[in-house]
């Protein structure tokens, strides 16, 4: 029988060295990005092959469990997400084939010519109410998108795309990150939630705003403040109202809707002074476009999005989940890995078992499968034969298979890094700040997030580490691991499956760097903001009566 492998969170005996070697990684991939302008596929490879370094030669771990950590990483990156992915993609190339993109473009132009309010009403409104349904990138594929066939350049859909939806993460998936949460940490859910409603409607309330500066600079926002204070005021106010009164669950659903509902009407009643195209150039008015949601032409165009959101929707249900799962669901332990590693002090409580690693294949409660459904009904309404939509379907992988590719080397940094300890020791180090741990340790959300692509993996490898330092530090554990959740949030648009999936969508492949250069210091920029918030509402008052007002 193969022995347990105990992590080893200092292997140099020395802080500095040992958070240096787990950073390392992470900070080469950055720089392969970043700096040396590399494209996004051997930045992966390279980074992999530092990040399976760092776990054998620094920190001991076994070559079995290095390697079997890899593959593991490699199988999580096609499936879910890859599959999600690939099926989100295969129903916009049907209604790309049919033409109905070119009808949902005029719908959109008629209800806002303005390419600003374009961005509220798309990045920020509809993609936060699908992101209150499906996670794993599905929103930002879809939105994208919807964004260049609007007529956005490819780069800016893109990176619209990542940045709408960073106030709406952390309730994503029918509120898996908080209920993630509440079971790592033990903690009230509703508490949680609570607070996260408490610090996310402040960043609900502005990104409309930071969309139109991003896209334009500030002589953009003059035109359309009003309509980017209704989407804010729209998504904050339901955001706070459902997080503190209802739970986590419905959140992004409710004020997504609202939001959404809220500005197209708005926008019925107010126009700006004057228009701006796609291009960031001022026009004239443009003539209202015809098309009416509710003519038959533009009906059947909005059809497959409306019969998407219907299906995520049920297939997001707990209760669809757990029936899907019973019938048929494939758990496979990971050889030389499930239960074979085991995390410590104060990263988990003592006495706490060894690791899982159980790749679970549940194709029927699987998003992707829900996706994949809403496209086939789409398609045989569209009048698409069988044959038909298997050479699309076939096509659309084709076209994916250098995004799939760098998904799974992204996926598989994630979980060396995780199954190493290198993910702990980084968390550790920010844990020594003190009393600037509320700041740093919403970075460590940012941080974490940025890595695993994912609040809710986040949340499950530092959630029990937030909270034994709050309260070793005297500060609340509800507060820290609210923290980092909503810090978490700010690093989903440069996580790499975000970016190569933004990219696919937008017909970019290879172009994840340049995404990466011009989302980072927006992501940044929001991390440290929402740390400022979080240290507010730790020390001063009366942001403090915010957290503890709470019953």
């Amino acid at each position: 029988m193969t022995a347990i492998w105990i992590q080893n969170y200092d292997p140099f005996q020395n802080q500095v060295l040992s958070t240096l070697a787990a950073a390392f990684p992470i900070l080469l991939l950055f720089a392969c990005i970043g700096l040396f302008r590399l494209k996004i596929l051997p930045s992966a490879i390279i980074s992999l092959v530092a990040a399976f370094g760092v776990a054998v030669l620094v920190n001991r771990m076994p070559g079995s469990a290095a390697v079997a950590s890899t593959l593991y990483g490699v199988a999580y990156g096609l499936f879910p997400i890859g599959w999600i992915l690939l099926n989100v993609v295969f129903l916009y190339q049907l209604a790309v084939r049919r033409g109905h993109m070119d009808i949902l473009r005029q719908s959109l132009t008629s209800i806002a010519p303005d390419a600003r309010i374009q961005i509220i009403l798309i990045a920020f409104a509809f993609g936060s109410f699908l992101e209150g349904m499906a996670g794993f990138g599905a929103p930002m594929a879809i939105t994208s998108a919807l964004l260049l066939q609007m007529g956005f350049r490819p780069l800016d859909a893109a990176c619209l795309s990542l940045l709408g939806i960073t106030a709406s993460v952390a309730f994503g998936s029918l509120g898996i990150p908080v209920t993630t949460l509440e079971q790592v940490t033990g903690l009230n859910g509703l508490h949680l939630s609570a607070i996260v409603g408490r610090q996310l409607p402040f960043f609900s309330l502005i990104m409309p705003f930071w969309l139109v500066v991003f896209f334009g600079g500030f002589r953009a926002l003059r035109g359309v403040w009003p309509a980017a204070l209704v989407a804010g005021l729209g998504l904050a106010i339901p955001q706070f109202v459902m997080a503190n009164f209802h739970g986590p669950w419905l959140v992004d659903i409710v004020s997504g809707a609202i939001c959404l509902i809220s500005v197209a009407v708005f926008c019925q009643f107010w126009n700006p002074r004057s228009y701006w195209d796609h291009e960031g150039n001022e026009t004239p008015p443009p003539a209202r476009g015809s098309a009416s949601v509710f003519q038959r032409g533009t009906l059947a165009a909005w059809m497959p999005w409306i019969i998407l959101t219907v299906v995520v929707f049920i297939w997001g249900m707990p209760g669809f989940v757990r029936f899907c799962d019973d019938v048929r669901v494939i758990k496979i332990p990971v050889p030389f890995l499930d239960g074979l590693v085991q995390r410590v002090p104060p990263i988990v409580p003592a006495g706490a078992g060894p690791e899982a690693a159980v790749f679970k294949l549940n194709l029927l409660s699987a998003s992707g499968t829900g996706i994949l459904l809403a496209a086939v009904i789409s398609g045989l309404l569209m009048r698409f034969r069988l044959r038909e939509m298997v050479g699309v379907y076939f096509a659309t992988l084709c076209h994916l298979r250098h995004s799939l590719v760098i998904i799974s080397l992204m996926l598989a940094i994630g979980h060396v890094v995780k199954f190493s300890g290198c993910d702990a020791m980084l968390g550790l180090a920010l844990a020594l700040t003190g009393g600037l741990y509320p700041f740093f340790g919403t970075l460590l959300g940012w941080v974490g997030v940025t890595v695993t692509g994912s609040d809710t993996s986040t949340n499950v490898l530092f959630g029990n580490l937030q909270k034994i330092t709050a309260q070793q530090i005297g500060l609340d554990p509800y507060l820290m691991c609210a923290a980092g959740t909503t810090g978490g949030v700010m690093g989903k648009a440069i996580a790499a499956q975000s970016l190569v999936v933004t990219a696919t969508a937008t017909n970019q492949s290879g172009a994840e760097g340049e995404i990466f250069r011009r989302v980072f210091p927006h992501t940044l920029a929001l991390a440290c903001l929402m740390g400022g918030l979080v240290f507010l509402q730790a020390y001063v008052f009366p942001f403090t009566a915010m957290v503890r007002s709470i019953p």
